[in-house]
């Protein structure tokens, strides 16, 4: 008797078997976005703790450390001072007669109109330097024929005395806003046009041959060269015209205001109201630092390479 070993049950056998298998195996689908998922909500577990807690980030960081104890060490001269050596209220204020006036004032609402005038007149003032001192820097940068044009009459507006222009911007527009933002405009603009001008000159020329090389034309080598390029001396530049914008609505509404806190400064001293005097120097200076503080990050993100630790 010949046994038969027919093709036709070997194949259901094997069938059979895959079918088995293919049951009890998870689809790999699945089994790709288990392995990816859990990676995943580890990583969103960490950026919810880091949201979380921000403030104690900031706090971790050895600069802000290093600020927070300079700032506690000159409060506390500034108080000891004004307490024991210097008493003489006509003088000099110690801080906490300083932040005592400063809350008079804010309850009065004397300090938000002060503030608004000012910083008001700085925003304004700002925001056309920006815009004519990276047009006429990047125009100076560019060509060689308008910047010996125009070279020596920057340099005479940029060497004059505000003070010895400050009044005459007073007769020409009133004692309102618009001579604050005169003023604050011819302070401001020059270090924003000297800034993106040396930006657009100091060009890496690898990459100007480059783009000749793919046969751009001058306007684009221009736009897509030389202006990002000269981005973080742009930002430098406005970094420094914000001390000079401060400075220049000060000096203008010393000579002419109805309100500002170069207005609260001067009618201070006029009736000897020490703590107010030094109230309105104070915000100015804060304000300074906060302002410069922030253009310093933007720095920092459109042009981290430049910045290099040589200690700690």
């Amino acid at each position: 008797m010949r046994a038969h070993f027919g093709p036709r049950g070997g194949g259901h056998d094997r069938d059979r078997c895959r079918d088995r298998r293919a049951r009890a195996a998870p689809p790999r689908a699945a089994v790709r976005i288990a392995v990816v998922a859990e990676p995943r909500s580890a990583e969103q577990g960490s950026a919810s703790r880091s949201r979380a807690l921000p403030l104690l980030g900031w706090l971790r960081r050895r600069s802000t450390r290093r600020a927070l104890v300079s700032i506690v060490v000159v409060m506390a001269a500034w108080e000891i001072l004004g307490r024991f050596v210097l008493t003489d209220p006509l003088f000099f204020a110690p801080l906490s007669a300083v932040i005592e006036a400063g809350f008079q004032m804010w309850r009065s609402g004397e300090l938000q109109r002060d503030i608004l005038a000012s910083f008001s007149a700085v925003a304004y003032g700002m925001i056309l330097a920006i815009v004519v001192g990276i047009l006429i820097g990047v125009l100076s940068g560019a060509s060689r024929a308008f910047r010996e044009y125009t070279d020596a009459f920057f340099t005479g507006l940029y060497a004059t005395p505000l003070v010895a222009v400050a009044p005459i911007l007073i007769l020409w527009f009133g004692i309102g806003i618009a001579s604050k933002i005169a003023v604050v405009f011819l302070m401001a603009v020059f270090p924003i046009l000297i800034s993106t001008s040396a930006g657009i000159l100091n060009t890496d020329a690898s990459y100007i041959e480059v783009a000749r090389s793919f046969d751009a034309t001058r306007l684009q080598i221009v736009r897509k060269v030389m202006i990002p390029a000269a981005v973080p001396f742009v930002v430098t530049g406005i970094r420094l015209a914000i001390g000079r914008a401060i400075v220049g609505v000060v000096v203008g509404e010393l000579f002419g205001a109805r309100a500002g806190l170069g207005f609260l400064i001067f009618t201070s001293g006029q009736t000897f109201d020490v703590p107010s005097l030094f109230l309105g120097v104070l915000v100015l200076a804060l304000a300074g630092v906060g302002l410069t503080s922030g253009m310093k990050w933007v720095e920092r993100r459109v042009a981290g390479w430049r910045h290099v630790e040589l200690d700690s």
